[in-house]
């Protein structure tokens, strides 16, 4: 097969800040020492299938618009193995060590389980045979519940127990197929685990019923000694009105309440954090504390539109303090950072796939080099650490060990003059950050 992607050399040079050449890291440099490890090490950067290579940039207004030819195609085999094919020698000339899937971006589904399985299995191979050939690994993998319309109420929570029944069959197979490819974590996405009304919901038996497949995803990930991390991606809403897993504390109090925390870690999608309310560095920070941070999804949203769009990132300073948040808490272990993200639907030359990912790791690189300087300096920690310094005196620890009742807070607190306010200082700590984003090099 000829080349997909013609006009742009193989691999990507890195060719530093003053660079104009805009097929050419300016940041991101793969083998730059940070904080006592390599950019490529620190980021595990992955190219996603589906955005990238199985969407042809349809939306629910209009027909695709990017040159997909295999989307549609009549031989659907041979259009998922066209592809693949250009999937990799995007994944070869961008550099980028991972890629991520679902399991129907790269085996269309066949006229039963028996025909669907056959395909997969088929193309796990080929992907496998690229993977030796271009040393491209695998991130992570998943299957899709939530596309075909069997699973319009839901995968785990379903109505009914065959459909439980269905997805559970595709979930093995897929994760077989993950551990078989060497890939580094299994994600369990809920697209549609919750209810899009209460009228005709039993919460309480949904929730049951996830927990129950969660468990099961676990037990045979250790049946067949697979030992990445399982990984459930928060999301408020949309598809469904409301979701289980709506953001990490939501994720955070299901695990403890069917006692999963241990087995399951999570993987925050920035988009996802904004749409529920939060920060991406919320979301990082809440899963750091509670021992449950796995994988990051690395895209954004957009202020002006309420549903998940999946830009590409190009904002520093968001990134920055999401990356500060990832190495205070000591950085990933087998997840990374996967471009959940899309081209624009106005974006139609083949190139632009290049240019979005080489904004998006040259945005992300500066931010890890702007968190690392923050963390190596200290001067946000030593800020906090003063801020709570009362809690380090003898009275502090005599509160949180229990040796205080209410009682005598209350004597105390009528013997002593009121507490003087002491400045959060919060504009002098935003002033360092943009100081240092502005610095690095």
């Amino acid at each position: 097969m000829s080349e997909f992607f013609p006009t742009v050399a193989s691999p990507i040079p890195y060719e530093g800040p003053e660079s104009d050449n805009p097929l050419a890291f300016r940041w991101y440099d793969a083998d730059r020492v940070v904080a006592g490890k390599t950019m490529s090490d620190h980021l595990r950067f992955a190219v996603c299938y589906w955005h990238s290579f199985a969407w042809n940039g349809f939306d629910i207004f209009g027909a695709g618009t990017l040159d997909r030819p295999w989307v549609g195609a009549i031989d659907e085999m041979a259009a998922a193995e066209q592809k693949m094919e250009v999937a990799f020698e995007f994944f070869e000339k961008l550099g980028v060590p991972y890629f991520c899937f679902h399991d129907v971006d790269i085996a269309p589904p066949g006229s039963d389980v028996g025909e669907t399985v056959d395909r997969f299995r088929h193309m796990v191979d080929l992907a496998n045979g690229h993977m030796e050939r271009t040393g491209v690994e695998l991130l992570w993998g998943t299957a899709n519940l939530f596309s075909d319309r069997r699973y319009q109420a839901g995968a785990a929570t379903n109505p009914d127990p065959e459909v439980f029944a269905r997805a559970a069959a595709q979930v093995c197979e897929c994760l077989e197929a993950v551990h078989r490819l060497g890939g580094h974590n299994y994600v369990m996405w809920g697209g549609r685990e919750g209810y899009e009304t209460l009228l005709n919901t039993d919460l309480q038996r949904e929730q049951v019923q996830l927990a129950r497949f969660l468990s099961l995803v676990i037990e045979h990930k250790h049946a067949i000694g697979f030992d990445g991390m399982i990984l459930v991606e928060p999301k408020p809403f949309e598809p469904m009105k409301h979701q289980y897993d709506r953001d990490v504390a939501a994720v955070t109090a299901f695990l403890q309440r069917f006692d999963l925390l241990g087995e399951v870690h999570v993987n925050i999608e920035v988009n996802h954090a904004t749409l529920s309310g939060h920060d991406f560095q919320h979301e990082v920070a809440m899963a750091v504390e509670a021992g449950i941070f796995g994988s990051v999804d690395a895209n954004a949203g957009d202020d002006r539109l309420g549903w998940d769009v999946d830009r590409f990132p190009s904002s520093v300073e968001q990134m920055t303090l999401g990356m500060y948040e990832i190495l205070k808490g000591g950085g990933f272990t087998s997840g990374g950072c996967n471009f959940d993200s899309k081209l624009r639907r106005q974006s139609v030359a083949n190139d632009d796939l290049f240019h979005a990912h080489i904004g998006g790791m040259d945005t992300i690189a500066r931010s890890l080099l702007a968190a690392a300087a923050l963390l190596e300096e200290g001067e946000l920690a030593v800020a906090v650490q003063h801020r709570y310094a009362g809690w380090e005196t003898e009275f502090g620890r005599q509160i949180l060990t229990g040796d205080v009742t209410l009682n005598s807070l209350r004597e105390r607190a009528s013997s002593v003059l009121d507490p003087i306010p002491v400045s959060g200082r919060q504009e002098l700590l935003e002033n360092l950050v943009n100081r240092t984003i502005e610095r690095v090099r």
